[in-house]
Order: C-alpha cells, then sequence, then structure tokens
C-alpha cells in the first residue's frame, strides 16, 4: 500500500480483510472506555458518526441504548453488510459506504476507534485527518475516542500504527479545544497502557 491510497485501493485493501477476517483489531465487543464515554451521555439525540465502522460494535450498544441518530461509514462494504445482518432494526440509511474524506453530512459527535491508526502515519495524512474531523462537526461538536500509544516502527504496511500524545495533539490543538487527553485507565488487558483517551472540541 502506498502512503496516499486511492479509494479503489483502501476499498479493496479492506474488503480483502474482513472478508478473510484478518482483523485483529476487532475485539467483539464495544470498546471499554468508548462504551464508559457513552453511558455518561445524556442526549440521545445527538447525531453521531463511527467513521471507520468495521463491525460497528458501538453503533450497535448506542443503538440498544436508544441513540437513534447514529451513522456508520465503512469504505467496505463488507463489514457493513455484517452489520446489517447482525442489527437488521438499524436503519439502513444510516449505514453509509463511502470514504470519509469526501463525505459532507456534519454531526455532533464523532467518536474515534482503530480508525485514525488504519492511515500510513505520514504528516499529511494525519493533517488532512483532523482537518476532515474538524468539517464534519457542527460548532461545539466533539470528537471523542482512542488513540493507540505504541511507538510508530517506519513500517508503512502493518497496521495498526502508533504514535505518542504528543504527536497527536500538534494535530488537534489548532482547530479543537483540548477537554481531556490522557492514558486510559479503563483499557481491555491487551491494551493496558497502549491507549490514549481523548475528547476535542470544535473551536
Amino acid at each position: 500500500m502506498s502512503n496516499q491510497e486511492t479509494s479503489k485501493e483502501q476499498e479493496k485493501y479492506w474488503s480483502k480483510r474482513y472478508l478473510k477476517n484478518q482483523t485483529g483489531w476487532d475485539i467483539g465487543a464495544p470498546s471499554r472506555p468508548i462504551k464508559t464515554y457513552i453511558d455518561q451521555l445524556d442526549n440521545r439525540d445527538l447525531k453521531i458518526l463511527i467513521p471507520g465502522a468495521g463491525n460497528s460494535y458501538e453503533a450497535e450498544y448506542l443503538f440498544k441504548q436508544g441513540f437513534k441518530n447514529v451513522y456508520v461509514l465503512d469504505i467496505s462494504k463488507a463489514p457493513l453488510e455484517a452489520f446489517q445482518n447482525r442489527v437488521p432494526d438499524f436503519p439502513l440509511n444510516q449505514t453509509i459506504e463511502g470514504d470519509f474524506f469526501t463525505h459532507k453530512e456534519t454531526y455532533d459527535l464523532v467518536l474515534e476507534q482503530t480508525f485514525f491508526c488504519s492511515f500510513p502515519p505520514t504528516k499529511s495524512n494525519r493533517e488532512r485527518y483532523a482537518n476532515k474531523l474538524h468539517s464534519l462537526l457542527n460548532d461545539n461538536g466533539k470528537l471523542a475516542g482512542l488513540w493507540f500509544d505504541i511507538p510508530l516502527t517506519g513500517d508503512m504496511e502493518k497496521r495498526p500504527f502508533g504514535g505518542t500524545k504528543e504527536e497527536y495533539l500538534g494535530y488537534f490543538e489548532p482547530s479543537f479545544k483540548v477537554k481531556t487527553f490522557e492514558k486510559c485507565y479503563n483499557s481491555i488487558e491487551p491494551r493496558m497502557g497502549k491507549e490514549l483517551f481523548g475528547i476535542f472540541e470544535k473551536t
């Protein structure tokens, strides 16, 4: 895979991984830190996007907790079809096959779960992500979720890609207010000490 992947390359790559069940990042349930965050949300009318949603366990949990304005976006059809089969009552028009970088809607909240870390970790890719996230959020909208706190190795193929707290803040601080960005205290055991939980508010 190249540093600058086309939509077609991405779709082919991720579809192959899902169809072959090469999904080592998939824990089979909502991520514990994100579930804890969801549990303290009071407004069930929030318009929420989960980009690079994959098997969408967080979306399933949100939906079953009464959040009906949830949208899942993935460039690959395979996990979206699996999600629809698993949660047949979820509205089909809120399941979006498409490229995150060309998506046009706006949201109150975007949940980040192993999506940022899926791109080749170039400065341009990460800046592009931060800029696109900013454009997808309504005024005072929030980005919340997890970032891997693991060293970059220089390998542009082996995902997930990590980084440091300081590096990530360099992408988000220019256009977001940092509400919190700290080591996760409630990661699952295999990821303990390797995740940062962040909440960023659009400014």
